[in-house]
Parts: C-alpha cells; sequence; structure tokens
C-alpha cells in the first residue's frame, strides 16, 4: 500500500531565529520513499541537514524575522501489515545487553526511573518477563490514563502522567518507557505519523504520534500504550531516549507557532 504523508506549520518571529527540525522521515524508511519528504520553506531559507547522535536526520535553519510556512508533501510505500506480535521473545538479561541498548535503561528527562522503580516492581516484578512483561505495561498505562488533548503540556514528565492520570500519546509512551526501564527492559522513545487506516470512524484530528520501541531476545520492537492494539502504517520520524531527543522543531528565541497540520492518509488508486 502507499500513504500521503505530510505536515504544514506556520511560525511567526519577532527576530531571526535558529531552529533545529526533526521532521524527515528516519532513514530505516528511505527505500520506501515514493515521493521524497523534501522539507519546502516559504520565504527559501538556507537549509543544511546532518544526523544525530541517535541516527535521526535533522535540519538547521534561521527562521527570518515574520511568517515562515515549513511543508511537505511526500508518498511512502508500507507493508500494510500491523504491527508485529512476537509474544515468544525473552527479555534479554543486563549483562548480554549489547551496549548501544544500555543507554535506553538509564532515566532521561521525562522518564525518572528514579521515581518509579518501587512502584515498578510492586505493579509487574510477578508478571511474565520478555513480551509478556511489556505488554502488562502497556495495559497497565492504558488503562491508567485518561485521554485528552487539554491535559497536554510540555514539561510533563512519566512522574507526573502517572500521578495525575492524564495525558496525551507522548506522555503515554514516556511512562510505559520508565516502566520498561525500572524492570531492566531497555525502551526508547518514537515519533512520526500514525493515520486511522483500519480503524473504524470517527477519527480525530491528526498529529504527529508518539510510541516506544522495547528491546527483547535481540530486537527492538515497536508498542504503543495509548491504542494499545497492533496499528497500520506507521512512519518512523525520530527514536530517542524521551520526547526531548525527537522535538519537531527546537528554537531559539521567541516564536509563535500559529498553524499545524500533519496528514496521513492511504493512496487508493483509481
Amino acid at each position: 500500500m502507499k500513504i500521503r504523508i505530510g505536515y504544514e506549520l506556520i511560525y511567526d518571529c519577532p527576530q531571526p531565529t535558529p531552529m533545529i527540525l526533526a521532521l524527515s522521515v528516519h532513514y530505516t524508511r528511505v527505500a520506501d520513499m515514493v515521493v521524497p519528504d523534501h522539507l519546502v520553506a516559504d520565504p527559501p531559507v538556507p537549509i543544511a541537514a546532518y544526523r544525530d547522535s541517535f541516527g535521526n536526520w535533522c535540519s538547521r535553519i534561521v527562521a527570518p524575522r515574520g511568517l515562515l510556512k515549513l511543508s511537505t508533501d511526500a508518498v511512502v510505500r508500507d507493508t500494510g501489515l500491523p504491527d508485529a506480535v512476537v509474544a515468544a521473545a525473552r527479555q534479554t538479561p543486563v549483562e548480554e545487553l549489547p551496549d548501544e541498548a544500555l543507554v535506553f535503561l538509564l532515566g532521561s528527562r521525562y522518564c525518572e526511573t528514579d521515581r518509579l522503580s518501587e512502584t515498578a516492581w510492586q505493579l509487574f516484578g510477578n508478571t511474565p518477563t520478555g513480551w509478556g512483561r511489556v505488554q502488562a505495561i502497556c495495559d497497565y498505562v492504558h488503562q491508567h490514563i485518561r485521554f485528552g488533548y487539554e491535559y497536554a503540556r510540555s514539561t510533563k514528565s512519566a512522574w507526573e502522567t502517572w500521578y495525575e492520570r492524564t495525558g496525551v500519546c507522548r506522555d503515554y509512551a514516556h511512562l510505559a518507557i520508565a516502566l520498561c526501564r525500572c524492570m531492566n527492559i531497555p525502551a526508547r522513545y518514537c515519533t512520526g505519523y500514525l493515520g486511522d487506516i483500519g480503524m473504524p470512524p470517527p477519527y480525530g484530528t491528526m498529529d504527529f504520534a508518539g510510541w516506544f520501541e522495547a528491546y527483547l531476545d535481540g530486537h527492538w520492537y515497536t508498542f504503543d500504550a495509548r491504542n494499545n492494539i497492533p496499528r497500520i502504517g506507521r512512519v518512523l520520524i525520530a527514536r530517542g531516549r524521551d520526547a526531548a531527543d525527537v522535538a519537531i522543531s527546537s528554537t531559539f528565541g521567541p516564536n509563535i507557532l500559529t498553524r499545524f497540520e500533519v496528514r496521513t492518509d492511504e493512496v487508493v488508486d483509481a
């Protein structure tokens, strides 16, 4: 199947403002791109690209004073299959983990393992290890949090989400990641496109989505505590320790985001 993806962001800057953008589809999906997701700036500005320490493609710009529109319109090929479920995947002992997975066991800006460790072991210490334990964490987070955009705030951490019992998709992911790490399971934050392909209506307002990956049995597997069912059509943009590593824009000066639109739809051939 093919999926059309894109976004339109409009920033209003009172002065020239440097920005770092994480908006490009992840390099692991490059071979799937039918129409590339080139970043278009209006008015045009110089764009410098680089790969960050997590392997994500990022762009550097200096937004001019006034309005700046950033957009893309792309098409990506997808298998059309739902997220994999590998119930037999075992938990890898910490001493056997590859070096590159260890950073995803540690606490981070939004995932306070120190504050949640005792709670995690009380809740999940007797659950089956491996896939079953990660799924038990997802089930708990899915039931524990009440979803609502009115509950979103940029400073909200996993512990605050657990305490307040409300949040948006990134909060579900942060809490699940923190609980996995407390249980010695490496977990990393993911952001990208996730539409409503294969889901019944009504459909909500489209946004960039947040989910996570857990390292089990030598592989990284996708989990989604917000939806808590296998979904079709994820298009990864970036991975990191938490949302701080994969912000769609990091701005170095005052600005207002006046428009935010994300699109992801199945392409239906005539």
